[in-house]
């Protein structure tokens, strides 16, 4: 079976009939890509100014945004150009927004709407440390802000100008992922992850499920053989189109591609339809122990 779900819909607002929601909701929580070719993040006339990599500040790999603050960073320019990406990124984060709670009404009470962020550099090529190459098949954890194992559901908009996709691939299933590298990650240092805590290092404790999570990222951005020889399904998303997933269980790689937006959400466990799917539930059952608090 494909790890991409091809949905209808060309609109970030319009309702979303019942069967399309159930397909949608069941094919998420087991993994897979829903991918909507007909769905593009149209931009302003005045936005098109925005794709060039010259607005990167080079300090980071994205420009981000917080909707709730209207911050923004990792962006050069004035304050007058800032405050117009800053317009158009929170276009983007309500169009999301819009779409997730049209398309998953039962997540609505849940949902958690993180960072908004451009990536106008394009990615292959691009000097990295293997811990921050998205060229290796990877599942996402944040090393400095714990998810206590809150869910990671990302949106990404094509918007190259050029006509250039942004080039995936997708691995294996997360707990065959999981099993494989589970063993491979070491127990935390008595104290540590409260002393990150202390220090400011982490936003908020790291529970053993961050601790796992982070080492199944490292673990398997580090074994090139596994990167080599592991199953993986290559998929070209073109301009114009948009596609989500659960980042933290789809393991997914980005060999080429410039000019995408991304929107991340959180989500509970217990909000979804199929908690044992969750990446906190399998990791639970490989290491044999609770991982975070029950109410995640």
């Amino acid at each position: 079976m494909s790890s991409i779900l091809e949905l209808p819909g060309d609109s970030w607002t319009q309702a979303v009939p019942a069967e399309v929601q159930a397909r949608a909701i069941d094919n998420l929580e087991e993994g897979r890509v829903l991918y909507f070719p007909h769905l593009a993040f149209a931009l302003l006339p005045e936005e098109e100014a925005f794709l060039r990599p010259t607005w990167s500040s080079g300090g980071a790999k994205n420009i981000g945004f917080e909707r709730e603050t209207g911050k923004i960073w990792g962006v050069s320019g004035s304050e007058t150009e800032k405050t117009a990406l800053s317009r158009m990124l929170r276009r983007y984060a309500d169009s999301t927004r819009d779409l997730l709670l049209n398309l998953f009404p039962t997540y609505a009470a849940s949902l958690m709407q993180a960072r908004t962020s451009f990536r106008p550099i394009e990615i292959a090529g691009r000097a990295s440390s293997y811990r921050k190459d998205d060229t290796r098949l990877h599942v996402d954890a944040f090393p400095s802000r714990p998810t206590g194992g809150r869910r990671i559901l990302r949106v990404f908009s094509n918007v190259n100008p050029e006509g250039k996709p942004r080039c995936w691939r997708i691995g294996e299933g997360f707990r065959e992922y999981a099993q494989r590298f589970a063993p491979r990650v070491a127990s935390p240092i008595p104290a540590s992850r409260f002393l990150l805590s202390l220090t400011g290092v982490t936003k908020g404790y790291r529970s053993l499920y961050d601790h796992y999570m982070l080492g199944l990222h490292d673990q398997g951005k580090l074994d090139m053989e596994y990167q080599r020889q592991s199953p993986q399904e290559p998929f070209a998303f073109p301009p114009h189109t948009t596609w989500m997933c659960f980042t933290d269980q789809a393991l997914h790689a980005v060999d080429s591609g410039q000019y995408l937006l991304e929107q991340t959400f959180h989500l509970p466990r217990a909000a979804l339809r199929h908690p044992e799917l969750s990446p906190l539930t399998v990791l639970e059952d490989i290491v044999g122990r609770p991982l975070c608090t029950p109410s995640r």
